[in-house]
């Protein structure tokens, strides 16, 4: 469930609203990208610190450790969590804004080093060997001194006709 940017204001403080604020679309698209690395790791960092507080106090809760105040035991973690989904959301929109600037980056750069080296490829001398001194003689054949081991085309077949002659005259042996 998503939350207005009405909730996050009134949610977070002024110093931590900012930075969300720049997540959003039309600024988050104005950003370069050494000030969106660091809204990401801004952002990441209070995720963490708020993640942290809910588990704790979670714990907490189940009696698996002491709480860290009072009045932190007795509050419920429901506005801490919900600032960590603030946070995380924000994250999840400057992250993917990231990666399509370092996609675009990555592409750019791609496509730089491939017009190079179709450039090399086009300034390059192409090589055609010369001919010799007779164009158009090809290469002289050699014959192979052994011979042909192949079966001359008179005794292809003979064998099967051998042994379909023999089993005949066995066949007719019995009348």
């Amino acid at each position: 469930m998503s939350t207005s940017i009405a909730d996050e204001r009134r949610l977070l403080s002024a110093d931590e609203y900012q930075p969300v604020v720049r997540s959003h679309y039309p600024a988050l698209n104005e950003l370069d990208r050494q000030e969106l690395v660091d809204l990401v790791r801004w952002l990441r960092e209070r995720r963490a610190k708020f993640r942290t507080q809910v588990e704790g106090r979670r714990r907490a809760k189940r009696g698996k450790a002491e709480p860290r105040a009072a009045a932190a035991a007795e509050s419920s973690e429901r506005g801490v969590a919900a600032k960590k989904q603030v946070f995380a959301r924000a994250l999840k929109r400057a992250n993917a804004r990231l990666d399509r600037v370092l996609t675009d980056e990555k592409r750019a750069a791609m496509g730089a080093q491939m017009a190079a080296a179709l450039a090399r490829k086009r300034a390059a001398r192409v090589h055609h060997p010369s001919t010799g001194r007779r164009a158009k003689s090809g290469v002289n054949p050699i014959e192979n001194p052994k011979g042909a081991d192949g079966v001359p085309g008179a005794m292809v077949g003979s064998i099967s006709q051998a042994t379909r002659v023999a089993q005949a005259v066995r066949d007719n042996k019995g009348e």
